[in-house]
């Protein structure tokens, strides 16, 4: 039994000189994989501290919180102790006016949030009646404070 012609043409003799053409946007594509997960928030130094123990403190309380909870203590001890210069009381209302900001935004984003839900009840109601009925019974043992 010999080897066929079929076998010897899968392996082309010509094939050194077969050029490749790359046009535009096509041809070897090198990217990286590995997923990016910093790009919101870069905050933490790899080289500030322990960035591990950083990453950690970070994920009990953020920097937000951690600023919103001591423009709490501040503004309402400089309630109790006014400020006596007149930088002082300039940077306690910028202080007070980046509070009320921030309260704005949060405001804002419940708002939404709450239109989103209503808009994804009002759907789930229509599309999926006996979900919309699952989901309704669920939401009352919650309120009762029952696990469902």
């Amino acid at each position: 039994m010999g080897v066929s012609f079929r076998e010897v043409c899968m392996f082309p003799w010509f094939f050194i000189f077969a050029p490749q053409w790359h046009l535009p946007f096509s041809g070897s594509v090198a990217q990286r994989i590995d997923p990016q997960t910093d790009w919101f928030f870069d905050g933490i130094d790899a080289t500030a501290g322990d960035s591990r123990i950083e990453r950690q403190a970070f994920e009990v309380a953020s920097y937000g919180r951690q600023l919103g909870l001591l423009t709490e203590v501040l503004v309402e001890l400089a309630e109790q102790v006014p400020p006596q210069s007149e930088t002082a009381v300039k940077s306690l209302k910028r202080l007070r006016a980046i509070q009320l900001e921030i309260e704005k935004i949060k405001t804002k984003d419940a708002a939404s949030l709450v239109r989103d839900v209503e808009q994804a009840l009002n759907r789930l109601q229509k599309q999926h009646p006996a979900e919309y009925e699952r989901l309704g019974e669920r939401m009352q043992l919650l309120r009762l404070g029952r696990p469902y």
